[in-house]
């Protein structure tokens, strides 16, 4: 079980873990070992909320298809273990990421002596530039 909050879970039989052989350097080791994860969850067939899976459909992210299926490849590791607990990390943090709820932005504006300031300064600003140019004589 891979719990996401207080009162989401996501069930083993819903992960496809895959074992494959890890890319890049490393070694003669790494041509025989498959010790590189493929994670495979399918947001739309899964016990989830429709709030979860709304949200998570919604995203722009190259890692999910148009389908809804979110593959996460782990290879960072050299043991199975650590890439198979790096990816179930990984899906949960896109998970949490996704629901989080924005705060909503307020439009402000700047107080009449903050902008009566922000006037003087380029004022000044602008006579000592004034002052560079070159001498009459």
């Amino acid at each position: 079980m891979l719990k996401i909050s207080n009162t989401v879970e996501i069930a083993d039989w819903e992960l496809e873990i895959t074992q494959i052989r890890a890319q890049g350097a490393g070694g003669q080791n790494v041509n025989k070992v498959s010790s590189a994860v493929h994670l495979r969850f399918d947001v739309p067939n899964s016990a989830l909320p429709p709030f979860y899976k709304e949200r998570l459909m919604a995203l722009q992210d190259k890692r999910i298809s148009k389908e809804g299926v979110i593959v996460i490849k782990a290879q960072s590791f050299r043991t199975l273990e650590l890439n198979k607990e790096d990816a179930l990390a990984r899906l949960k943090a896109l998970i949490q990421e996704a629901v989080k709820v924005q705060k909503a932005r307020r439009a402000t504006r700047p107080s009449k002596s903050a902008r009566r300031k922000r006037v003087d300064r380029k004022t000044e600003r602008g006579k000592t530039k004034a002052l560079r140019g070159k001498i009459q004589v």
